[in-house]
């Protein structure tokens, strides 16, 4: 059984497992509170595939700093590395 680590995660057991190898807390927590994470599909559209402005979004939604000066190949890499 998980420990409970308060209303700020929302699948315990994810989140523990997650840190355990090796994940940084803060992106073990954000895997966590997504519903989504875990389903398998692979369906996302690919990053190369995506417009600058989705780029930018999804680097806005994860605080990705210094988004709004990187260029399409700079988000791509960053959302990668994150």
């Amino acid at each position: 059984m998980a420990k409970d680590h308060g209303p700020s995660i929302k699948n315990d057991e994810q989140y523990e497992e997650l840190v355990k190898q090796g994940m940084s807390k803060q992106k073990a927590a954000r895997i966590a509170n997504d519903p989504d994470s875990g389903k398998k599909g692979g369906k996302a559209e690919k990053y190369e595939e995506r417009t600058k402005d989705e780029l930018y979004q999804k680097a806005k939604e994860i605080g990705i700093d210094g988004r709004s000066k990187m260029s399409k190949d700079e988000l791509i890499k960053a959302l990668r590395n994150n």
